[in-house]
């Protein structure tokens, strides 16, 4: 059946089964991170990973067997409270809470987001090599210097954990800030191996679409991305500038470690990601729980926001999120900047949508033509060939005039789709009426049926030429599939959709205009000469 559609249409078909496959397909199986020996992903960079090989062996067995570490009840030592988050550490020296007090983190059911999961690894947790040692530690409470912090706006307070095991003393000295991020420095009296571990990713959402793991940010602006589900083996690395647990809007990370600080990142019991870190006697590095909001990691440091990232497209999809953010600084609004942005890049793209668009006409014009040509040869494939390419060039049209446009708008489209899939700034933020929160679905399905009518009335004013009544049925269903898909997405990302499919429908109605217009003057042109002929 596909031998019937002309080459725009069969384009058309492509693109819109690719981005239904793209949605369908992610919804279910996140971008799947690509295994080696050493089960490293390698994103913005095309080269292979330069892995480190340490001096000495992971304290974690060598064997390919899943770790599991064990949950183990604690009570509450300390408090950490900011106007922004509730901190709590346990009585083994972990970070075992960190609540956000801004409703708008709030889960589906409108309870607090809770970013450290009760079960698994926890951010400061250390583990000996030495089993008797380390057996004691598990065991052994922590003492604290204070049971109750309280930080002011801008405000920062140092905590001093001590740990007394036989023959050796743990000190855990941490400087939380207001901001989210703190400054530690653990030192053992006797000089012992042991592990530090980031913990596990915040657990606040249903993840829709996005990938959820883990993250080591490497060497020159390498980035190595360990999805939850499919950790096979483990890698080592050296020269890292960052390490991340995270989910689509939350994150814990590590950072500021010296470049020699060895890296291991082992699948646990579900073959999700487990890193930490290969501590020293006196080691000290930095750390930061909490909302991937960009200005925000910017300020604690420049290191940070490279902890955001957007898949397959982030090359595009970073300095698309930088001028969104700008746009914002005019607007003041994440809704009006979405229209603003996708104003922008539609002015960025229209001589290529334009030139698509032409060229789509130009082909509805000649199709007639083109038929007859292929009936009276087609019994010699060869010279209808050239038969139709002649009359392509004869009346200026290029059959892949409209599929090159639409072919390079797929990266942007796909780009702005992770941008504001995964921007927790768009979180909490309304845009007019009845849209209060630009990250989640709108609650109406006002603006997924309007994007689904738009689509709609775009197929219908679009050229075609379409010679079977199944391909035309198929056609027409399109926007009903798609705004059944798009009634569970962000009001943000359909926002764009609807704005970008108006764009679409004035140029279209400009180019059909225009070819209108061209027509009558040429069927005036052609009455008049058929006049004088006669005179």
């Amino acid at each position: 059946m596909l031998e019937k559609f002309t080459p725009n249409q069969r384009l058309l078909v492509a693109v819109a089964l690719s981005f239904a496959f793209f949605i369908g397909y992610t919804t279910i199986f996140p971008p799947k991170a690509s295994n080696n020996d050493t089960n490293v992903t390698k994103a913005l960079v095309a080269k292979e990973a330069s892995v480190s090989k340490p001096s000495t062996e992971p304290i974690q067995s060598a064997s390919s067997a899943p770790v599991d570490v064990k949950t183990v009840s604690t009570d509450t030592l300390t408090t950490i409270t900011a106007k922004e988050f509730t901190l709590k550490i346990d009585t083994l020296g972990r970070i075992a809470s960190v609540i956000l007090s801004d409703k708008k983190h709030n889960g589906k059911d409108g309870k607090l987001s809770e970013l450290i999961p009760a079960v698994g690894a926890k951010p400061l947790q250390i583990r000996f090599a030495d089993e008797a040692l380390e057996a004691a530690a598990a065991k052994t409470p922590y003492t604290t210097n204070t049971t109750n912090i309280v930080l002011g706006e801008n405000g920062k307070s140092t905590l001093t954990l001590t740990q007394n095991l036989p023959e050796m003393t743990v000190v855990k000295t941490v400087t939380f800030f207001a901001d989210g991020h703190y400054e530690a420095k653990i030192s053992l009296s006797n000089e012992k191996r042991y592990s530090l571990y980031l913990g596990q990713h915040p657990q606040i959402i249903e993840q829709m679409m996005t990938v959820v793991g883990g993250m080591v940010y490497s060497g020159d602006n390498l980035t190595t991305i360990f999805k939850d589900g499919d950790v096979e083996g483990r890698s080592l690395f050296t020269d890292v500038h960052l390490i991340s647990a995270f989910d689509q809007y939350y994150a814990t990370m590590m950072y500021g470690f010296d470049p020699a600080t060895q890296i291991t990142v082992e699948r646990d019991v579900k073959n999700n990601p487990l890193i930490y870190l290969e501590g020293t006697q006196n080691f000290t590095f930095n750390g930061y729980i909490g909302p991937k909001d960009h200005k925000a990691l910017a300020a604690i440091d420049p290191v940070l926001p490279h902890a955001i990232e957007y898949g397959w497209f982030t090359f595009v999809a970073a300095p698309i999120f930088k001028v969104l953010m700008w746009l914002h600084g005019i607007f003041g609004n994440w809704g009006w900047s979405i229209i603003a942005l996708t104003i922008l890049i539609r002015i960025l793209l229209y001589p290529l949508t334009y030139k698509g668009m032409v060229s789509m006409q130009k082909i509805k014009e000649i199709a007639p033509r083109i038929k007859e040509v292929q009936e009276k040869y087609k019994g010699d494939p060869a010279r209808m060939n050239a038969a139709v390419m002649e009359m392509y060039k004869k009346h200026g049209a290029n059959p892949l005039g409209g599929c090159l446009p639409l072919i390079l708008q797929i990266p942007v489209f796909f780009a702005i789709y992770r941008v504001l899939l995964n921007a927790v700034e768009l979180q909490g933020a309304p845009w007019m009426l009845w849209v209060t929160d630009l990250s989640r679905m709108d609650p109406y399905f006002i603006l997924p049926i309007l994007m689904g009518a738009t689509m709609y009335y775009q197929q219908k004013i679009t050229p075609s030429n379409f010679t079977d009544p199944l391909q035309e049925k198929i056609f027409k269903f399109l926007p009903i599939i798609f705004t059944f898909f798009f009634f569970t997405f962000p009001a943000g990302l359909v926002l764009y959709w609807f704005v970008n499919n108006l764009f679409s429908i004035g140029q279209q109605y400009l180019v059909n205009k225009q070819f209108e217009a061209a027509r009558a003057a040429r069927h005036e042109a052609h009455l008049a000469e058929k006049h004088h002929e006669k005179d």
